[in-house]
C-alpha cells in the first residue's frame, strides 16, 4: 500500500511512542512507570487514529484554532471513516482518560488493571494496522516488548471487585489513606469510557463513589457502566489477546450531571456532545437526502433506540439528534443489497403515494 507522506510520518510517531510505553510497562524501575507508560500509549493512540484519518483523506485540521484537532474529535471522525468499532473505539477512550488522570491530577492504577489496558491496546492497534495499512504490529517490534506480566489475569467483573473492596478497606476510619482509593475510584470511573462516548470525571462524581461504597452499597449499583463489561482473552503468554466487549448488564439510568442523588447511575455531562447530528447533518454525513435517510432510519427503527436517538425539548419545540452509533449503525447498514432494495422499494413506494396524493387534489378554484 502507498502511504501519504503525512500518514506515514505520523504512523512512525504511532509506532515510537508505542514502543516507548510498552518499554517503560515492561522496565524494572517504578519511579514514574505508570506516569510514562500512559503518556506514551495515549500518544500512540492519537497519532495513529490521525495517520488512518490522513490515509483515508479526512480533514483533521481546524480552520479557527489553525492546527488538527483533538483525541476525541479525531476518534469521532475515525469510527465514521476507518471502521473503529465498539471495543477498539473503548480501549482507545480508556487509555486517554486514565492519561488525562495521570497527567493533570491523582490516579492510582493497579498493576493487572494497567496489563489489560496496555494488552488490550496492542490487540487493538494490531488490527487497525492490519485494516488500515495492510501491516502486522509484529513488522514493527519484537514479540519481547510485549507487555508481559507475572500476575494472573482475572475476569473484569471480579478485578472491579477486588477494587471495590481494598477501596472500602482504604477509606476504613483510621487508615489514613483517602487520597489513594479516590485515585482508585477515578480508574474505576475512566474504565467507563469502555462504554461511554463522554465520560468527565469530576470531584464531585469520586466523591459520590466514595459514599457509595463507605456505605456498603453493591458496585455494581454503584458503578452501572462496568457491570456490562467483561474481558475475552484469548492465547497464552506472548500470543496473548485481550478483547473489551460488552454483555447484559443491569439498566442504566441518567440523572443531571448536578443531581446530589446516590452515585448509581450514569451522568450524561452533556448530552449534545453524545447526540450531535441533527436529520440533515446525518443525511450529508451518509450522501442521502433527507427522505431517502428518513427511510434508512424507520427501516433500522434507530429513532426508538435511546443509544442512537434523542429529542431535545425546548418549549413546545422537539429536536431531534442522533449519535455516532446511529451514524455508523446506518452506514453499514445501507450497504447490504437487502437494504439498498428495501431503501429503493421505499422511496418509489412513497414517491407514488405522493404522486396519486396530487392527482386526488382538486384544483383551485379562481374567483
Amino acid at each position: 500500500m502507498k502511504l501519504r507522506r503525512e500518514a506515514k510520518s505520523l504512523k512512525a510517531k504511532a509506532i515510537s511512542s508505542l514502543k516507548i510505553g510498552l518499554e517503560a510497562f515492561n522496565g524494572f524501575s517504578e519511579d514514574g512507570r505508570t506516569t510514562k507508560t500512559l503518556l506514551h500509549l495515549q500518544h500512540a493512540c492519537e497519532m495513529l487514529l490521525k495517520a488512518c484519518l490522513v490515509q483515508r483523506q479526512v480533514n483533521i485540521q481546524d480552520p479557527q484554532k489553525g492546527h488538527s484537532v483533538g483525541f476525541k474529535k479525531c476518534l469521532n471522525l475515525a469510527r465514521e471513516h476507518c471502521g473503529f468499532n465498539e471495543t477498539q473505539a473503548g480501549v482507545f477512550r480508556a487509555v486517554d482518560s486514565m492519561r488525562d488522570g495521570e497527567q493533570h491530577w491523582l490516579i492510582t492504577v493497579p498493576e493487572d488493571v494497567l496489563f489489560l489496558h496496555a494488552r488490550g491496546l496492542v490487540t487493538a492497534i494490531d488490527e487497525v494496522l492490519a485494516r488500515e495499512f495492510g501491516e502486522k504490529l509484529a513488522d514493527h517490534l519484537p514479540t519481547r516488548v510485549l507487555p508481559v506480566s507475572t500476575m494472573p489475569e482475572a475476569q473484569f467483573d471480579v478485578l472491579v471487585d477486588r477494587e471495590c473492596k481494598l477501596i472500602k478497606e482504604l477509606l476504613a476510619p483510621g487508615r489514613r489513606q483517602r487520597d489513594e482509593a479516590r485515585g482508585r475510584i477515578r480508574t474505576l470511573l475512566s474504565m467507563e469510557a469502555h462504554v461511554a462516548d463522554e465520560v468527565e470525571i469530576s470531584e464531585r462524581d469520586i466523591t459520590r463513589v466514595e459514599k457509595a461504597l463507605k456505605s456498603n452499597k453493591n458496585w455494581g449499583d454503584v458503578l452501572p457502566r462496568l457491570k456490562t463489561m467483561q474481558t475475552g482473552l484469548t492465547g497464552t503468554a506472548l500470543e496473548l489477546k485481550v478483547h473489551f466487549t460488552k454483555n447484559q448488564g443491569i439498566p442504566v439510568h441518567r440523572l443531571a450531571a448536578d443531581d446530589p442523588s446516590s452515585a448509581a447511575a450514569v451522568r450524561e455531562v452533556d448530552l449534545r456532545k453524545k447526540y450531535r447530528y441533527t436529520p440533515t447533518e446525518l443525511a450529508q454525513r451518509l450522501g442521502l437526502n433527507t427522505n431517502q435517510s428518513k427511510t434508512l432510519r424507520e427501516m433500522l427503527k434507530i429513532d426508538h433506540d435511546p443509544v442512537m436517538s434523542h429529542v431535545f425539548e425546548f418549549g413546545k419545540s422537539r429536536h431531534p439528534c442522533y449519535s455516532d452509533q446511529a451514524l455508523a449503525k446506518m452506514k453499514e447498514q445501507r450497504a447490504s443489497p437487502e437494504i439498498k432494495e428495501k431503501l429503493q422499494a421505499e422511496i418509489q413506494r412513497k414517491a407514488a403515494e405522493g404522486r396519486g396524493r396530487r392527482r386526488k387534489s382538486p384544483p383551485s378554484s379562481r374567483a
